[in-house]
């Protein structure tokens, strides 16, 4: 854990606020994720609305804010699975003025129970969530277009 610390305090502060903004908003995802989805729903973006694949952000930045989700999430102390990941990650987006697709998909488990699994996309590039996305079918996706 004291290395990890170092290497921490050894980070440009930009690096550092930016893993401290993904703590913040997986925070406030999984506060959303306790209320019903209905009143979460218009939050995540434009119902069945795809993004463009093009991608005119900066992937540099992209990239960044997915491992600084994909990796805070693995030190909340609150569960930070796929949807709220997704929702982290696509507010970040947005707050950088980037557009992003979130997807929701079902599935089944080995057993044969239905499953479900969130990811999300900006451009071409899979934010969170792509390394399943392949077992489910779309059922909803959110499109959250920035002008």
């Amino acid at each position: 854990m004291l290395n990890k610390l170092k290497a921490f305090a050894a980070w440009p502060l930009k690096r550092k606020w930016l893993y401290a903004e993904a703590f913040l908003c997986l925070g406030w995802a999984r506060i959303l994720k306790l209320l019903p989805f209905a009143n979460i729903a218009p939050k995540l973006g434009l119902r069945m609305f795809e993004t463009p694949f093009e991608h005119a952000a900066d992937e540099k930045m992209v990239k960044s804010v997915s491992q600084a989700v994909r990796t805070m999430s693995r030190y909340t102390w609150w569960e930070s699975m796929c949807l709220v990941q997704a929702i982290a990650a696509s507010k970040m987006l947005e707050r950088r003025g980037v557009s992003s697709t979130l997807y929701l998909g079902t599935g089944k488990d080995p057993s044969g129970r239905m499953i479900a699994h969130a990811w999300l996309r900006s451009g071409k590039i899979y934010l969170t969530g792509y390394e399943q996305m392949q077992h489910f079918t779309v059922v909803a996706l959110f499109g959250n277009t920035v002008k």
